[in-house]
């Protein structure tokens, strides 16, 4: 008894010490439904700063986003759960996004802008980025293996959570999830 204690008393202490950990701890908590399939890392991982190309031209990194939670998401206009997908991940960027918080769609593979456009314009997503990794170098970077995949990188820019598959990214849950990782939660 005494050595659970001890235990619990040690993960409070650094929960409490570590910030992010313990607004990682308190999102997990909050899965439900299809986010049961978010799986949050025991340790954040530094994401990767391979370039891809931005909807508005030019290069990005995802480096380019720290200082806000971001919810990067790999698709591709051929795949069939991206596009059921996709709605609710505008929808969480029409709610939820701003200064904190931003969703990152990334086309992998070959995906054309006029292509792209057109799959957007479709499921009326028209606030989402265009962007693209057309040969692939981020996603095999991020271990991408299937589409959809999600990743969700912390302020510093460091992996805390990856969803394979399509989810309800506009559900109470992921909502939820966003709140207390960008520290929304309970305000």
């Amino acid at each position: 008894m005494k050595r659970l204690f001890g235990i619990v008393l040690y993960m409070a202490l650094a929960l409490g010490a570590n910030p992010a950990l313990a607004d990682s701890a308190q999102a997990e908590a909050l899965r439900e439904g299809d986010m049961k399939k978010l799986m949050f890392h025991s340790a954040p991982a530094p994401a990767p700063q391979v370039e891809f190309e931005r909807g508005e031209g030019g290069a990005g990194r995802l480096g380019d986003y720290q200082g806000r939670v971001v919810l990067v998401n790999f698709w591709a206009t051929w795949c069939a759960p991206c596009r059921a997908e996709m709605p609710t991940l505008s929808a969480l960027e029409r709610e939820m996004g701003g200064e904190d918080f931003a969703v990152v769609t990334i086309a992998t593979g070959r995906n054309p802008p006029p292509a792209m456009k057109k799959f957007m314009d479709e499921i009326g997503a028209d606030n989402l980025p265009l962007h693209r990794d057309p040969r692939s170098a981020l996603a095999r970077e991020m271990g991408v293996f299937g589409l959809p995949m999600t990743m969700i990188l912390d302020a510093q820019g460091r992996e805390i959570a990856r969803l394979t598959g399509d989810a309800d990214w506009n559900s109470d849950s992921a909502q939820a999830i966003i709140a207390a990782l960008t520290g929304r939660a309970g305000g």
